[in-house]
């Protein structure tokens, strides 16, 4: 009998050793959506494991985490929601406002499929932030869940675009380079088999 990876929840082969592990400065908070803990396609765990500066939280109506909300209050930090919307602004501004202000800015993504997004983001009276939006050419390369909209990219990919905007290419490519082998791993992984080393190239 098979044993799965109690970190990575692989049978056929351990994903553990191919997360890398970043440096950049990416102060990033995932408010998840209880139902994306559950998902074996979630992205954003790994963005826990890859980033010094990166924490998960559960989201609940009624009660904001304790945590999150300790970081949205200190005034060391910027924070701004990444969600396109109509009040939304480039990232790239939020950017310069920060570094005006002499803060650190801090990104919090809605992590869940985009439904589950936008119903945390109207019953979230607490989440009261400045909106930005990314502006960038890439298309979403993510084939994990069905029914993707364009122009929407995964959780991991948000974060890698994130990485360039603040100057970090090389650790922003890494990511990049990470989601393609979990996507071919997980693939091969629920069709009963081990990658293939071929497969990764």
């Amino acid at each position: 009998m098979i044993m799965a990876c109690l970190e990575c929840g692989l049978e056929w082969q351990c994903l553990c050793s191919a997360v890398p592990s970043l440096t950049g400065p990416l102060a990033l908070s995932l408010l998840m959506h209880e139902n994306e803990y559950q998902r074996e396609t979630n992205t954003g765990r790994w963005l826990v494991k890859a980033l010094p500066d990166c924490a998960d939280y559960l989201w609940q109506r009624r009660t904001p985490p304790p945590a999150l909300l300790e970081r949205l209050n200190d005034p060391g930090y910027y924070s701004l929601l990444i969600y396109p919307s109509e009040h939304s602004e480039p990232v790239e501004q939020h950017l310069q406002h920060a570094q005006d202000n002499g803060q650190i800015p801090h990104f919090i993504v809605l992590d869940g499929t985009w439904q589950e997004a936008k119903k945390m983001l109207r019953k979230s009276a607490w989440l009261n932030l400045p909106h930005a939006h990314l502006t960038t050419m890439q298309t979403s390369h993510y084939q994990l869940r069905r029914n993707q909209q364009t122009g929407h990219l995964c959780t991991l990919e948000v974060a890698s675009e994130l990485l360039k905007h603040i100057h970090q290419p090389q650790q922003a490519q890494a990511l990049t380079d990470f989601l393609d082998t979990f996507m071919k791993t997980l693939q091969a992984d629920k069709s009963g088999h081990r990658l293939r080393e071929h497969s990764l190239t």
